[in-house]
């Protein structure tokens, strides 16, 4: 059964009331692609999707929490486009989220589904592919990074974790409405992208080119493999080239969204310095 939009603002004070229910249950991804809806929550990161275009279709807020000018602007915004206002407890909007120290607002949004096609990859000089990426802070921190240098999206490669987790989000601080999301597969990735200009640069601990040492081309496409496999050897060998960062300490390799943003601020350092 999908969400009902009730199109009022009212109470809910009870744990067992259904659309409590049911809104609690975004939290696991089957759910999620049942009511094609995805949860974010606190005042910030709803504001930055205000700010982006995107408008959530439910709020719920903390009524004993003084209201904040944010909030106010976001309740005026979400009730002019026929969004629905839930006042309840802290307690309850603690329950939603799965997290004890919950924030004052929660909203409830529409699945952001971008085709891969739709994509102009001229939008901006640096892009983000991940492969196989399983950790939903890696993910949302590369998220921040790419608003952060400038970028234009991620490409959600094979079987990566689920970019509408509530986790994903929590890290993302927002990037996941300043940021282009797509999912596709390796073999769609890569024929898009060999159909139009861009930089594949792949990042190998087995390639000997300093990442310093290249002079990168936009677009650029920085891809990262999975957190401890890295990428396969047939999509290593798809790339215009490979580097890697040197490792003076004992630690065989550097966190994968650690990695990615240093990649992607060289990238946005020697662009700068071209301009």
């Amino acid at each position: 059964m999908a969400l009902v939009k009730i199109n009022m603002r009212r109470e809910i004070t009870g744990f067992s009331n259904p659309l409590i229910k049911r809104v609690r249950s975004l939290r696991e991804k089957k759910h999620r692609k049942r009511e094609y809806k995805f949860i974010a929550e606190g005042l910030r990161i709803l504001t930055e999707a205000r700010e982006a275009g995107y408008i959530p279709e439910m709020i719920f807020l903390d009524q004993n929490q003084k209201e904040h000018p944010l909030a106010t602007i976001l309740c005026d915004t979400v009730e002019s486009n026929g969004g629905d206002i839930i006042e309840t407890n802290r307690e309850i909007i603690a329950k939603i989220t799965g997290k004890d120290n919950a924030q004052m607002a929660v909203g409830i949004f529409a699945d952001i589904d971008i085709s891969l096609n739709n994509i102009n990859r001229n939008d901006a000089d640096i892009w983000m592919a991940v492969q196989d990426m399983r950790d939903p802070g890696n993910l949302g921190t590369m998220m921040r990074t790419c608003d952060a240098v400038g970028g234009g999206g991620l490409f959600l490669i094979d079987d990566c974790t689920d970019p509408f987790s509530v986790e994903t989000i929590r890290a993302s601080m927002g990037a996941i409405f300043t940021q282009k999301i797509v999912k596709c597969s390796w073999d769609e990735f890569i024929a898009w992208k060999q159909s139009g200009p861009g930089q594949l640069i792949g990042t190998s601990l087995k390639s000997d080119n300093d990442y310093q040492a290249i002079s990168y081309q936009t677009p650029a496409f920085v891809l990262t493999g999975n957190e401890a496999q890295g990428l396969p050897l047939d999509y290593e060998q798809c790339c215009d080239i490979l580097v890697k960062m040197p490792m003076k300490g004992k630690a065989d390799s550097l966190n994968a969204a650690i990695s990615s943003a240093v990649m992607s601020y060289e990238v946005l350092n020697q662009i700068r310095k071209r301009y």
